[in-house]
């Protein structure tokens, strides 16, 4: 639901600035698919770090943050270059 709503805030900021429906439809897209990245990462990573014995409490926050970036960056750069070259 968080992606959804952002999403679409972010959607319509770059419908209002760029006036290109393509642009608006790519950035939505992308924030929805990040925010779900995130989430899923946000259960998996402390789960697997308990089930292997280690402390979920220091290694969560740094995978987590490299993951959702990592994967936010390609993700809007790989929907872009499918969709708008």
């Amino acid at each position: 639901m968080n992606g959804i709503i952002w999403g679409t805030v972010v959607g319509a900021f770059a419908l209002v600035f760029y006036s290109k429906v393509s642009l608006a439809v790519l950035m939505a897209v992308a924030v929805l698919l990040n925010l779900v990245i995130a989430s899923l990462a946000g259960v998996f990573i402390p789960l697997g770090l308990r089930w292997l014995g280690r402390d979920p409490v220091l290694g969560s926050s740094v995978m987590l943050t490299a993951i959702t970036d990592s994967m936010g960056f390609f993700i809007f750069l790989g929907l872009a270059a499918v969709f708008l070259i």
